[in-house]
């Protein structure tokens, strides 16, 4: 069984990334938890080492929560392309370099896709809570769709432009966030978090 935060808790966003403290803050603000993130403690990024996105979520959580001594909450998210056997997965963001450069990281994937007649692709998302125990739950979610080049809309980051999901005629890239945020792996995963550790 899950360990759920009370509400009134602080919560640590294992990121250093500003745009995903929002994101995360915006989520657990309703439930009454308070959200920091790691870098305005000065927590530092611990290296992703793990095979797969659970595994990197919760080294990322565990570290933020044991630094911090308070609970911790890590996602792990990445792009998977069937033709390229799920890469770059859990090196979707190296795959976009430093500066990332997910014009570059698309351009890739489409010059290593080639004329594949396969063209699947899904997004996934890792979510762990973690406590400076050691305990840890973990959440995962994924959704499906499939390639489309060359590259359609400015509104969502990464890899949004080239995916369009089951069912949709838009790419990520073209969805206003209120439609994205109803179906992305990361709203799936988080709706988990919610009912199994938010009050």
């Amino acid at each position: 069984m899950a360990r759920r935060l009370p509400a009134g808790a602080r919560l640590v966003i294992a990121s250093h990334n500003p745009g995903k403290l929002r994101e995360f803050a915006a989520l657990v603000s309703p439930h009454g938890v308070e959200a920091v993130s790691a870098g305005a403690l000065g927590l530092d990024e611990p290296e992703e080492t793990e095979p797969d996105f659970v595994g990197n979520a919760r080294l990322k959580a565990l570290a933020s929560a044991r630094g911090a001594e308070m609970p911790a909450l890590a996602d792990d998210s990445g792009f998977c392309v069937a033709a390229l056997g799920g890469a770059p997965g859990v090196l979707s963001a190296r795959w976009a370099g430093e500066p990332r450069n997910f014009d570059a990281a698309m351009a890739r994937v489409h010059r290593e896709v080639g004329e594949a007649a396969d063209r699947r692709a899904w997004f996934v998302c890792a979510l762990c809570l973690g406590w400076p125990d050691g305990h840890s739950d973990s959440f995962f979610a994924r959704v499906d769709g499939s390639l489309t080049w060359p590259p359609r809309g400015t509104i969502g980051f990464g890899y949004d432009p080239m995916f369009v999901p089951t069912g949709a005629t838009q790419s990520f890239g073209e969805m206003p966030q209120e439609e994205k945020a109803a179906v992305s792996h990361r709203a799936r995963a988080f709706a988990q978090f919610a009912a199994a550790c938010l009050g």
